[in-house]
């Protein structure tokens, strides 16, 4: 049995989890720990108390007793928005206290570049402008070039979370770029796991979403066997590509 632990502020698309675990199969747990959000916002200071060091250790104290293989801070945003630094400290926070190998939703999608060799990216975020633009930065500090940036402006991850599939695929495909090699969806509040096929099949290229590369990574660090067996080209592309970023820069 296989079984990643993922760190998830409140409540808005945390059943993508089952799903991802039914799309895989096998011997495969992905438990959920919810951590504390006091404000549902995505404004800057909101997130940076999302993804505190106190909030963090509380959950994955939990995980801790739940004997799991590996961790994820399943937040995007609330990983970015402390930088490459202060996001690197937040995964040493979590192996700290989880006792097993982390990770976070950020350099999750740096790892999965890495993995499909992709270097050009549209980036399609729910955010509003402010904070998507701390998603670039922390992108381009990993040598990835964003070739475009949309934002739909949600304010709260809760709205971000009943967003119907059509009208998400339709601001994916709506915001791709013809110089990017890949696009990238990044809040894990989003409804993505069913989705992931049917953007690919429409936009003829890798399509990242938040939860899809959480679960990847989470694998990834567990050294799962099965981890090919998940939605996009990512999943059915393997790990063998990846060099840690959290461990130079």
């Amino acid at each position: 049995m296989t079984r990643v632990g993922f760190l998830y502020p409140g409540h808005s698309a945390q059943d993508d989890y089952k799903t991802f675990a039914t799309m895989i199969g096998g011997d495969v747990e992905l438990p959920v720990v919810h951590t504390l959000m006091r404000e549902d916002a995505h404004r800057v200071d909101a997130l940076l108390d999302v993804g505190g060091p106190d909030v963090l250790a509380e959950g994955a104290e939990q995980l801790a007793g739940m004997d799991v293989d590996a961790a994820v801070w399943a937040c995007t945003s609330g990983s970015f928005v402390f930088g490459w630094d202060g996001a690197r400290d937040q995964v040493a926070g979590v192996r700290s206290h989880a006792g097993a190998p982390a990770s976070s939703t950020s350099f999750a999608f740096v790892h999965a570049l890495q993995q499909l060799r992709v270097h050009d990216v549209a980036i399609a975020a729910t955010y509003p402008d402010d904070v998507s633009a701390k998603f670039v930065e922390f992108l381009s500090a990993a040598g990835v070039n964003v070739a475009s940036l949309a934002s739909h402006g949600v304010p709260t991850a809760a709205e971000v979370g009943t967003l119907e599939p059509d009208e998400v695929v339709d601001f994916v495909v709506s915001n791709d770029h013809s110089a990017a090699r890949a696009v990238l969806v990044p809040d894990t509040a989003l409804h993505s796991a069913a989705l992931v096929e049917p953007l690919e099949a429409l936009l003829g290229k890798p399509v990242l979403t938040a939860n899809q590369v959480s679960v990847w990574e989470g694998l990834r660090l567990a050294g799962a066997a099965r981890v090919e067996k998940g939605p996009g080209s990512l999943f059915r592309s393997g790990t063998d590509l990846v060099d840690s970023a959290l461990h130079a820069h």
